[in-house]
């Protein structure tokens, strides 16, 4: 039997050296994913498209709420061309800001059906050319004259009147309110529930008209408010002469006060 040596230390011969019996290790093929390209891919891509739209949204109603509900921006879209129309919502829904000429009015979850109609408002009132450029001299208001309105009247509801006074002598009324939405009809809605036709206006409102002339000519109505405020009596004089048809030192073609210390 042959004895086994023991190598030295300082033996740099590896002859006798013993390789561990272990299989070889096959090597795996890796592949590596850069999420740094994908997220830039995807972050690139519009987040609305025409197909998704136009397959979730078959109606320009149902597209106007959408972009109501996403942006906040109410569309009018009713009436224009499939692809303009799928393509303006697109836009705006990825961030674009819409021409004023498609911007709608009306928040699109309204339905006109359920909206009780109400007649216009007058808005237009002219300044009587007597008046105009004229100082004004002045200025009484009053709450206490009869609704012009027959039913509001009867019920004993009060009008608004001012009277001013110019430096011609012209003095003007004029009705200022109060205006007030008056129910007409009735009909049942949707829920089953009653409600008004339609609203009109309780309007008295007259806007700026002459009484009493530059040659001191009064009209049929201007009489009857200078008896009414001559009747309301203030100490040993009346309304009209206290507050309204007061007189005034004229110098030159301005008005000053009765006081004669004003300045």
């Amino acid at each position: 039997m042959k004895k086994p040596t023991t190598p030295s230390p300082w033996d740099t011969n590896d002859s006798t050296a013993t390789t561990p019996n272990t299989p070889p290790t096959a090597s795996k093929a890796t592949k590596t994913v850069d999420t740094t390209t994908v997220a830039a891919t995807v972050a690139s891509e519009p987040l609305y498209d025409l197909e998704g739209l136009m397959t979730d949204f078959p109606t320009a109603k149902e597209l106007e709420k959408f972009v109501f509900d996403q942006t906040g921006i109410v569309l009018n879209l009713k009436g224009r061309s499939n692809k303009f129309k799928y393509q303006t919502a697109m836009d705006v829904l990825n961030g674009q800001k819409p021409e004023d000429y498609l911007l709608g009015k009306e928040n699109p979850y309204l339905d006109k059906n359920d909206l009780i109609p109400i007649d216009e408002l007058r808005k237009d009132f002219p300044i009587p050319s007597a008046v105009v450029g004229v100082p004004l001299v002045t200025l009484f208001q009053t709450p206490n004259f009869p609704h012009p309105d027959p039913d509001w009247k009867a019920s004993g509801q009060k009008c608004d009147v001012v009277f001013k006074k110019y430096a011609n002598d012209v003095i003007t009324y004029e009705i200022i309110g109060p205006v007030a939405a008056r129910p007409v009809g009735t009909r049942v809605n949707k829920f089953g529930k009653e409600v008004p036709e339609k609203y009109t206006w309780v309007d008295p409102r007259t806007g700026e008209q002459v009484l009493r002339d530059e040659s001191g000519r009064f009209t049929p109505i201007g009489t009857r408010l200078r008896a009414s405020m001559q009747k309301q009596k203030i100490n040993k004089s009346d309304y009209w002469t206290t507050w309204i048809d007061r007189d005034f030192v004229f110098n030159g073609d301005s008005a000053t006060s009765d006081d004669p210390w004003a300045a």
